[in-house]
C-alpha cells in the first residue's frame, strides 16, 4: 500500500528550543510574568500566579504538599530546574520515574513535573483511579514530535511490505503513547536511554531488524554498542517515498533509524570536547547518547542521565568532568559534587525549552486546585492505546 507523502514539518517545539538560551550562569526562576516575555507558547494560569515570587511560591506549595499528604505524588525529572526538584518525591530519568509510576498504588494523583509523553506513560502504568496532571499542559517534546503518528504507521506498512517479517518496532520513551501503542500491536518494545542496548538484544533475539524511533542518534549510538556496522544502518526519512532508501538498502539494513534528534544534545560538538580537553588536560567527558556519533566517539564515556549521576557522584574528589546533556542536571551535579570540577560542555546555557515550561508558578496552581477538589491538567489515554502502549512499556520495564 502506497504511503500519503506529506509536506515536512518542523515541529513549533523544535523553533522553540533556544527560547532560554544565555551566556550568564544564572538558572534562578524569575517570576512568571517576565519568563512570559520567551516567544513560547505559554499555557494561561489565574493571574494570581503571575508575579509571585519564589519566596511566596515555595511556601504555597509546600502548604498544598502538606495538605494533600499521601494524597499526591510528585515525579520529577533530573532536567527540571532546581525551584521543581526541590518538591519532587522522587526524581530520576524516564526509565526511574517510569517504574516509580507504576509503583504508586495508593495516591489519588501522580504530578508529573516533566514533559507530555511522560505524563501520559504515567498514566498508563497507574491505576484506574488514579489520575496523572502535567503541571504545564505545554511541556511537550520536540523529539517526540518529530514521529507524528500516520508518518510512523505509513513507515511501518512500507517496511513491512519490502522486509515481510523479521521487522521489531522499538521505540524510545520520548515519543507518544500511539507509537507505543504500534510497537505493542505489532511485537515490539520501548526503551529508554538506560536500557537501549538490552532492548536492541531483545529485539534481535526476536527479528532480524529494527526499526527504531524517534531518535537516530540513540539508535544508531546503541546499534554500535551490541556490534551492528554503520553501514548496516539506515535512516529512514518520513517525508521521502520509501523513506529516501531503496529497496536494497532497507534489505540490507539490519537498524533503521527514524530521523530525529534531541535539540538540546544536538548542540554539543567535537569542537567543544577540543577546547575543555586543551583547557583541563586531565579532564573526562561524558555525554548522553542522544549526542551525535562524532561526539560520542569524542568522549571518554556515553550513558543515561543515571549513567552520568553516578559517574559524578562515584568520581574521586579532584576530577574534572565535562558533562554533554541538559544544563539544569549539570548545574546541580556541579553544586552537589564541590569537591570536584563539574561543568557543561556548552559555554551557552540552554536549557531544555520544553521542561523549562513547568515553572513553580504552575505547579502551585495545580496543587492548589487539587486541594480544592479540582483536577486540572489532567493527561489521559484512551483505552484502545493504553491496552497496547502498556505491552510494550511492561516489555521495557522486564528489560534490564
Amino acid at each position: 500500500m502506497a504511503a500519503t507523502l506529506r509536506e515536512p514539518v518542523i515541529p513549533i517545539t523544535e523553533f522553540e528550543h533556544s527560547a532560554f538560551c544565555r551566556t550568564d550562569e544564572s538558572l534562578a526562576s524569575k517570576p512568571l510574568v517576565d519568563e512570559l516575555k520567551a516567544n513560547i507558547r505559554w499555557q494561561r494560569l489565574p493571574k494570581e500566579y503571575m508575579g509571585m515570587k519564589p519566596e511566596v511560591l515555595y511556601p504555597r506549595i509546600r502548604a498544598a504538599k502538606e495538605k494533600l499528604g499521601k494524597r499526591a505524588v510528585i515525579l520529577g525529572h533530573h532536567y527540571q530546574r532546581e525551584d521543581i526538584i526541590q518538591f519532587a518525591d522522587f526524581k530520576g530519568d524516564s526509565f526511574m520515574l517510569s517504574q516509580n509510576a507504576a509503583r504508586q498504588k495508593n495516591a489519588d494523583y501522580i504530578v508529573f513535573c516533566g514533559v507530555h509523553f511522560m505524563a501520559e506513560t504515567a498514566d498508563i502504568l497507574s491505576g484506574p483511579r488514579q489520575q496523572v496532571v502535567l503541571p504545564n499542559i505545554n511541556a511537550g517534546c520536540s523529539m517526540a514530535d518529530m514521529a507524528p503518528t500516520e508518518d510512523a504507521l505509513d513507515a511501518w506498512d512500507e517496511l513491512s511490505e519490502v522486509v515481510g517479517s523479521g521487522l521489531i518496532p522499538v521505540t524510545y520513551m520520548n515519543s507518544t503513547a500511539a507509537i507505543k501503542a504500534m510497537c505493542g500491536r505489532n511485537g515490539g518494545i520501548v526503551c529508554t536511554s538506560s536500557n537501549a542496548a538490552a532492548v536492541f538484544r531483545w529485539a534481535f533475539e526476536r527479528g532480524e531488524k529494527v526499526l527504531f524511533l524517534p531518535d537516530q542518534h540513540l539508535g544508531r549510538n546503541t546499534g554500535v554498542k551490541v556490534g551492528v556496522p554503520l553501514d548496516e544502518m539506515a535512516v529512514w526519512n518520513p517525508f521521502k517515498t520509501l523513506g529516501g532508501l531503496s529497496r536494497s538498502q532497507i534489505q540490507k539494513a539490519r537498524v533503521i533509524l527514524w530521523q530525529g534528534h534531541c535539540a538540546v544534545h544536538t548542540r554539543f560538538t567535537v569542537a567543544q570536547i577540543a577546547e575543555v580537553r586543551r583547557r583541563y588536560p586531565n579532564v573526562k567527558v561524558v555525554v548522553h547518547p542522544e549526542c551525535t556519533r562524532e561526539v560520542v566517539e569524542a568522549a571518554d564515556m556515553d550513558g543515561s542521565t543515571e549513567f552520568i549521576v553516578r559517574t559524578v557522584t562515584q568520581a574521586p574528589p579532584g576530577s574534572v568532568i565535562a558533562i554533554g546533556t541538559e544544563i539544569n542536571l549539570v548545574s546541580r551535579l556541579a553544586h552537589e559534587n564541590l569537591d570536584k570540577t563539574v561543568f557543561c560542555l556548552d559555554p551557552v546555557i540552554c536549557p531544555c525549552s520544553t521542561m523549562y515550561r513547568i515553572h513553580p508558578a504552575y505547579l502551585a496552581w495545580v496543587l492548589d486546585e487539587l486541594v480544592a477538589g479540582r483536577v486540572i491538567n489532567r493527561v489521559t489515554v484512551d483505552d484502545e492505546t493504553a491496552r497496547y502502549a502498556r505491552i510494550a512499556l511492561e516489555r521495557m520495564l522486564q528489560v534490564v
